[in-house]
């Protein structure tokens, strides 16, 4: 499961640095985070959920399965996507993943995944180690995300085994400030990414932190 927000409310942090490409920043951001999970081998399905057209759009195009947003909050979106991967799929494992990774590589999420396939519900902590990039839990274990905010404590809280094997810094490294996005360029993004980027330094819009 991939939450991503209506346009007018993602990445609203970026705004300084991307300015009137704020929005085609934030869907490329999704779009290379989808298609790098879709190339993953031990990825079956993406379920993107979404309240949103635009990124629906070009989501799907990706390959991406489109699952409508209850607009009840992040964690509710997540638990939506999951009743329709359990729908689908009630014998398989299901994970959620933040949208915002733009630098993600498949082989990375492999090396999360295959880490996270131990444990009955496990989490991988965001580089700051104070957020959630990825939860997961094993079939038919009960699917309940706590994402937002201070996510690795309450993971932590539940009893969720936090995951962090070494060589996975593209799923760690989530983009919500211009200087989250300059330490994914360092490590290098995706196609989408890289060209909203390439067009706001054409344009002298983008603005280094």
């Amino acid at each position: 499961m991939v939450p991503v927000k209506t346009l007018v409310a993602a990445k609203t942090r970026l705004a300084a640095a991307a300015g009137p490409y704020r929005a085609a920043l934030a869907v490329a951001i999704a779009c290379d985070t989808v298609a790098a999970a879709l190339a993953c081998s031990y990825v079956a399905r993406v379920f993107v959920v979404t309240g949103d057209p635009v990124p629906a759009e070009a989501l799907s195009a990706l390959g991406a399965h489109i699952v409508p947003d209850p607009n009840a909050g992040l964690n509710a979106a997540l638990r939506s996507g999951g009743a329709e991967a359990l729908r689908l799929a009630p014998a398989s494992p299901i994970g959620a993943l933040q949208a915002d990774l733009p630098a993600l590589r498949p082989a990375e999420l492999g090396v999360a995944l295959a880490a996270a396939a131990d444990f009955d519900q496990c989490f991988v902590p965001d580089a700051a180690e104070i957020g959630t990039t990825f939860y997961g839990v094993r079939p038919r274990v009960r699917f309940t995300p706590r994402f937002g905010g201070e996510s690795r404590a309450r993971h932590l809280g539940v009893g969720a085994k936090e995951v962090t094997p070494d060589g996975i810094p593209s799923v760690r490294r989530d983009v919500d400030t211009p200087s989250d996005l300059e330490q994914a360029l360092a490590l290098g993004v995706g196609r989408h990414t890289a060209a909203v980027v390439k067009t706001l330094k054409d344009s002298s819009t983008w603005i280094p932190s």
